[in-house]
């Protein structure tokens, strides 16, 4: 430890100085707090300008998480532009095909009610990508639910629509591939008996008596016997809404509740019931309402026999009943 001396100008000599254990204190504490106060200038300045290898750790984690969450919106973005393309060929599309109403826009943007979702992941940092990730990721979620749910139902519809196709009528009732027998077609015309003007609700097909008669459709025999105008006829209910009758037969094939596939032998060409000729009275019942029979033998005609079909059967003025 260095001594100290003070020059005492009395004796002209130098003294040696004493520090009392006061001052000693004093000056101990003096030094030790002005350490203090320098050693928390440094830190808060090295704080300030530069982090710590703890802070540089979460900084390079923040880093990550964000870039994840960036990467996770874009993939949300293009996730939702595949929804765009699969909700329009659905709507479009594949409940088209299978007569199923589209979804509507509604249901498939509607929100989410109640209380915010979002309220604790409002108070994290990067608050607004995290909430906004959040949300698209919900949105997408809820629409693939949507989504699925309509596929549920369309391959539920499309189990059904090949026995759909085989209960819809697809062919003429009587072999006519010449179209020599179309005669009168549906609409109003001349009744040939009364001499009136009335709707026609099916189309007339001429042959000799005997000619036979085919089921167009898969169905059951719902009814069998003589009517005063239609005389022998017979109805087949092929399901799904539609109906076919066969009127003026001379004589059935079937009975009463029988199943009949399409094309089988129900019966043959007759001029019974209040008719003017030999001839098949044809009429197709969608929903219990007549229908243009003419659009029913897609499976039967090409587009040019089909526009002749139209052709003769609207030409003639009255029918055969």
């Amino acid at each position: 430890m260095k001594v100290k001396y003070r020059f005492n100008p009395e004796s002209l000599s130098y003294d040696k100085v004493k520090t009392s254990f006061k001052a000693w204190i004093l000056k101990f504490f003096t030094f030790f707090t002005a350490s203090i106060v320098i050693s928390i200038i440094y830190y808060v300045v090295f704080s300030y300008f530069f982090n710590s290898p703890k802070e540089k750790a979460l900084i390079r984690v923040n880093d990550q998480m964000k870039l994840q969450y960036e990467l996770a919106t874009k993939r949300l973005d293009e996730m939702s532009k595949v929804l765009d393309d699969m909700q329009q060929r659905d709507d479009n599309l594949y409940r088209v095909v299978f007569e199923a109403e589209p979804i509507s826009r509604s249901v498939r943007e509607a929100g989410f009610g109640g209380v915010n979702r979002y309220e604790e992941l409002e108070k994290a940092t990067n608050n607004q990508l995290v909430v906004e990730t959040s949300k698209k990721l919900d949105i997408v979620s809820k629409r693939m639910y949507i989504q699925s749910k309509s596929f549920d139902e369309v391959i539920s519809k499309a189990k059904y629509k090949g026995q759909m196709l085989m209960c819809t009528p697809n062919i003429q009732p009587v072999a006519n591939k010449d179209l020599k027998k179309t005669a009168s077609g549906y609409g109003w015309r001349i009744h040939p008996i009364y001499k009136i003007r009335k709707f026609h609700e099916g189309m007339d097909f001429t042959a000799p008596v005997g000619t036979p008669v085919y089921a167009t459709a898969d169905g059951t025999i719902a009814e069998e016997g003589r009517d005063a105008g239609y005389g022998n006829k017979l109805l087949i209910n092929h399901g799904f809404g539609y109906e076919t009758l066969y009127a003026h037969l001379e004589q059935f094939n079937v009975r009463l509740g029988q199943k009949v596939k399409r094309g089988d032998l129900v019966g043959y060409v007759g001029n019974t019931g209040l008719s003017t000729g030999p001839h098949l009275h044809y009429e197709v019942h969608k929903g219990g309402k007549p229908q243009n029979p003419a659009y029913f033998y897609f499976n039967d005609l090409t587009p040019s026999d089909f526009n002749q079909v139209l052709e003769i059967s609207s030409s003639m003025g009255q029918t055969f009943d």
